[in-house]
């Protein structure tokens, strides 16, 4: 029986595959990720590489010893590297054979829906081309407006996008602690977490000096990877092989579960090898669509509309969000961006001073929503019926403020106090 054709996606970081301290590329560890990806190609199954790297590279070639602080001076930095890591992985890749296209994104790339999908588009022929994808966040232009944050999140978004089987996130230690196991001896890994908003481990490491990311960049990317059907997995970077193993092992597991073998704990691991140690997040069981994960994590919010709990319980019911249901707006935006919804209670005119406070519950962020009008044609409307809507504006492009289409609520962990 021929194995199912996956999809992973193997997010490798700036310290995992450039030295810290020299900048040079480790090439042994550059080698044994082609290696590993080559075979797991071979097995029939699709590979995407996110790969960090390009200021660290940049800083080599330009003989600059210190990341600078300078944003203009860190993307001409990264414009320079990024050529280099690109030559790296296509001199690499091409002594077995396996073309690779360089992708760069910016929040900006994905922020129109008719862009997320061409990116998708453009993902599924470069699968069916038998090309392996090497995705980055594009430094030379991004700001801090569209950038992701951290490249552990731009894999998630990017696993999210080509609907992933599995996503692979390398780091420094072999998988995730109950305590530093650097300095605590009692610190007992966390082999499989169910789920992820009741985990309690400590994931305080601050990552290096020249990444972005630490633990907690990778528990952020793994919450978004799971609530789109992903499962996340963290494991050594200093041992790509252990991702072949991995993958191999899950897919026996899985193969013996749909068959129903019945046998008992000490045959099963006398009959399947167990893989390396690793942290492995298990996906949710009512992941969220594609357009829901694109709403929520492919746009940045401009702004925040309040609504009370009648427009809440409405928006719970399949109904599209009404003006009468907004209670205040904060923020400059315009049709069609995003924006935060914020149930709060409706008290008074000046609730939003912070009276409602000591009136009801406190304000609660439930989701994201594309709207139908701008900031200030939405301060003029709020409150009032539908059939108003053109006298106060002069127009009436919609009733609602926001179609329930492009309203997405966040998972329950995920929501979140103002």
């Amino acid at each position: 029986m021929a194995s199912e054709r996956l999809t992973i996606v193997i997010k490798l970081g700036t310290s995992s595959i450039v030295d810290e301290h020299t900048h040079e590329p480790i090439l042994s560890i550059l080698t044994l990720i082609v290696e590993t990806a080559a075979k797991l190609h071979r097995d029939g199954h699709n590979v995407v590489i996110v790969s960090s790297g390009a200021v660290g590279v940049g800083l080599r070639r330009m003989d600059v010893e210190e990341r600078p602080k300078y944003l203009p001076r860190i993307q001409a930095l990264a414009a320079v590297g990024q050529c280099r890591l690109m030559s790296l992985w296509d001199g690499l890749f091409s002594h077995l054979r396996l073309p690779v296209a360089q992708i760069l994104l910016t929040r900006n790339d994905i922020a129109d829906r008719t862009q997320y999908i061409n990116a998708q588009n453009t993902f599924s022929q470069l699968f069916d081309m038998g090309v392996i994808p090497i995705v980055n966040e594009n430094d030379t232009l991004a700001v801090s407006e569209i950038k992701f944050g951290d490249n552990d999140t731009l894999s998630a978004i990017t696993a999210a996008m080509v609907k992933a089987d599995y996503l692979f996130l390398m780091t420094d230690v072999d998988c995730l602690y109950t305590a530093n196991p650097r300095n605590n001896p009692d610190a007992q890994p966390i082999e499989v977490v169910s789920d992820i908003s009741l985990l309690e481990a400590d994931v305080s490491s601050a990552g290096s000096a020249l990444g972005t990311g630490g633990m907690s960049t990778k528990i952020v990317a793994a919450k978004l990877g799971t609530s789109a059907g992903v499962t996340t997995i963290i494991t050594k970077s200093s041992k790509p092989g252990n991702i072949h193993e991995i993958v191999r092992y899950l897919q026996e597991l899985k193969q013996r579960e749909s068959n129903h073998a019945e046998v008992s704990s000490e045959a099963s691991e006398t009959q399947i090898s167990l893989p390396p140690l690793h942290t492995r997040f298990l996906p949710s069981d009512s992941p969220i669509q594609s357009r829901s994960f694109w709403l929520l994590h492919g746009l940045k919010p401009r702004g925040t509309i309040y609504i009370d709990h009648g427009a809440y319980a409405a928006l719970q019911k399949k109904a599209s969000l009404l003006p009468a249901g907004v209670v205040d707006v904060d923020g400059h935006f315009g049709q069609q961006e995003a924006v935060r919804l914020v149930v709060v209670e409706r008290i008074s005119p000046d609730a939003l001073n912070g009276d409602f406070l000591h009136h009801g519950q406190e304000p609660k962020e439930i989701g994201r929503a594309l709207v139908n009008y701008g900031s200030l044609e939405i301060a003029r409307i709020k409150g009032h019926r539908s059939t108003h809507i053109h006298s106060l504006l002069g127009y009436a492009d919609s009733e609602y403020v926001a179609l329930r289409e492009n309203i997405s609520f966040l998972g329950a962990d995920e929501a979140v106090r103002r």
